[in-house]
């Protein structure tokens, strides 16, 4: 019997390269959809040339159009150009030498909008349920909110009352606070994440995804209690990545939301966010004489310079220094 021809398969279309080429070198999902985004927008500014047509001049010109043109914030206009040069760089294997003319901005220093201990308990104090208990881990640990969202039950340590903080910002790993006034609460709450997760396995579900492709390598582990969100979604939803029907964990936007409203209701005056409580977290530990490589660690920042930004909002305004009106 005479074997059928293999039919050749087709080349991938450019964004797919681009989205294979990402995931090989574990960017995250958010990063890739931002990359994905920026490389179509370069395409189509250029009337949808093909980028093996194109090359530094036509970039220089798409980065000085966003700069200039649409008045893109500096870390905007840097996550485009590093989505570009990846394209041509890793996808089309392209030695890019950018012109002399194009420039790298650098991000404006800007000062951290903090609360006072009292502001951030009286925000915390107008949330309820899981956004306050989230809330309170954002001020007390000084975590990222996606940090916060992505905790498994295994990152949780009430032994030795820390938190492990797994991949994050420049995928490290790092220790954390984990706040004494916190442990009832989350414990109180696993339970109903416990009974959630044993619902979802009874129903033929229940698989967490696994980071770094853990799941080859221990097939069942994603279905264990260990490896669940402890702040999973209300809801079941299909995974973009691997297309399984999952439960993930809650979207960054309802505890923003919360946050939002509950400053909104006490009135602050300040621009108030989820990350605000961990810019608090930092300057109230310095205020109360923690060492600042102690705050570095903490907060997982790889240069103390970044932490040194928490001195200048210090007590008082000026590098708390006193004015000479007021002596």
């Amino acid at each position: 019997m005479q074997e059928q021809p293999v039919a050749p398969q087709k080349s991938k279309k450019l964004l797919e390269q681009v989205s294979d080429a990402l995931r090989a070198k574990h960017y995250s999902y958010r990063t890739e959809q931002a990359y994905i985004d920026w490389i179509r927008r370069y395409i189509l500014f250029h009337k949808k040339r093909h980028p093996n047509e194109m090359g530094e001049n036509e970039i220089s010109t798409f980065i000085v159009y966003l700069a200039t043109e649409r008045k893109v914030a500096t870390s905007t206009q840097n996550q485009a150009l590093s989505a570009i040069l990846f394209l041509y760089r890793v996808v089309l294997e392209k030695d890019i030498s950018l012109p002399k003319t194009i420039i790298h901005p650098s991000r404006p220093k800007r000062l951290p909008t903090v609360l006072t201990h009292q502001e951030a308990m009286a925000v915390i104090n107008n949330m309820q349920g899981k956004m306050r208990l989230m809330a309170k881990i954002l001020y007390g640990s000084g975590l990222r909110l996606t940090e916060c969202l992505r905790l498994r039950v295994k990152d949780l340590d009430f032994e030795r009352h820390q938190i492990i903080v797994r991949s994050g910002k420049g995928d490290d790993d790092r220790v954390t606070i984990l706040p004494d006034s916190v442990v009832g609460e989350l414990k109180i709450i696993l339970q109903d994440v416990k009974a959630l997760h044993e619902k979802d396995l009874i129903e033929g579900y229940g698989e967490s995804a696994l980071p770094n492709a853990l799941n080859v390598k221990y097939p069942n582990a994603g279905r264990e209690w260990i490896w669940q969100y402890v702040f999973p979604a209300s809801q079941r939803s299909i995974d973009p990545l691997s297309g399984v029907v999952r439960r993930h964990h809650l979207d960054e936007t309802v505890l923003q939301k919360a946050v939002r409203q509950a400053a909104q209701l006490i009135k602050i005056d300040k621009p108030v966010s989820p990350h605000t409580f961990r810019h608090s977290f930092a300057t109230h530990l310095l205020q109360n004489g923690y060492d600042i490589r102690t705050v570095q660690e903490l907060l997982g920042h790889k240069d103390v310079k970044t932490t040194m930004i928490y001195t200048h909002v210090l007590q008082r305004g000026g590098l708390a220094v006193r004015s000479p009106l007021d002596d």
